[in-house]
């Protein structure tokens, strides 16, 4: 009968390759990387099959959740493209929310600059989104 070591390693391989073939978010990579380093350690003098199981779960989920964390693309705080024309519907006054028109629709909204006052019917750009308030530039500031 075959070691240990030797199952764990061929087990390892087999989930490794089963991520080549059958993408799984790299869940089945990091159970092989695990039972890859089951098979270390079961080489190296770990013989108890229960131990080797048990490190072998704690391992893959480590991995896993590991994986999860830091490979998973950074989600902007906005669905708002950068630099997307509107036009003002009312006059926003300087730290006053006013109206603007945006993809068809009318939607409340505050100028980025405390200072500025945008007259109706000027185009503006919209920088970023906070909650249901857009915030905008004018277009002759950013240009």
């Amino acid at each position: 009968m075959p070691s240990f070591s030797l199952i764990w390693l061929l087990a390892g391989s087999v989930l490794c390759l089963t991520e080549l073939f059958l993408p799984s978010a790299f869940v089945a990579f990091m159970m092989g990387i695990s039972a890859l380093m089951v098979g270390l350690l079961s080489y190296l003098g770990l013989s108890n099959l229960w131990i080797q199981v048990a490190a072998w779960l704690l391992l893959s989920t480590i991995l896993i959740i590991l994986s999860r964390r830091f490979l998973q693309p950074r989600r902007r705080k906005s669905k708002i493209q950068d630099a997307v024309i509107g036009e003002t519907l009312t006059e926003i006054l300087p730290g006053h929310v006013g109206r603007v028109l945006y993809e068809g629709n009318s939607w409340r909204a505050k100028c980025d600059d405390d200072k500025i006052t945008l007259p109706p019917q000027q185009i503006v750009y919209v920088v970023r989104r906070e909650g249901t308030t857009l915030i905008v530039m004018p277009d002759h500031f950013l240009s």
